[in-house]
């Protein structure tokens, strides 16, 4: 009778290392930005590339937020500005969003979002209103999907020097 009962202690716990070994490639994926970059396109807008790996299949979802400046001025035929009056410095949030396939447990992908607009900033007849220079601080790329977030390098482009 006693040689039995060391045999159920045994099975249980050879019961549990299978059950965890089987169980181990069912867990959460490991979700992991591996390069972010951020830039300024020739429109004005920001642009963040990104490479995540350690993804299960399927849609990964993304965000993508900052805070932008930027400064529109009035320029005349001549390319220049002519009144320093002729500037408006706007401030405001910028986001984006976006779906894309896992492959291999990868997404590399481009998220754009911006430039913010002018609002109600004119230029008098005979100039025309251009983008001056743009930036994006505390940018944030979120995998929604995992709840991975990345930082982003803050990034800006001058167009014209007002």
């Amino acid at each position: 009778m006693r040689r039995h009962s060391f045999r159920f202690p045994i099975l249980f716990a050879l019961m549990a290392v299978f059950a965890l070994l089987f169980a181990a490639p069912a867990q959460a994926v490991a979700a992991k930005f591996h390069s972010v970059s951020s830039s300024v396109t020739s429109t004005g807008a920001l642009s963040v590339s990104f490479d995540e790996r350690g993804l299960g299949n399927g849609n990964i979802d993304y965000t993508l937020s900052a805070d932008a400046s930027a400064v529109y001025a009035c320029i005349n035929g001549g390319g220049k500005n002519p009144s320093a009056a002729n500037k408006r410095t706007v401030n405001g949030d910028v986001s984006a969003a976006g779906s894309f396939e896992s492959k291999n447990g990868r997404v590399s992908a481009t998220l754009t979002a911006g430039p913010i607009g002018a609002g109600g900033f004119a230029c008098p007849s005979g100039q025309r209103l251009v983008l001056a220079s743009v930036s994006y601080t505390n940018i944030v790329l979120t995998d929604t999907t995992n709840g991975t977030v990345a930082n982003v390098p803050n990034t800006s482009r001058t167009f014209f020097t007002v």
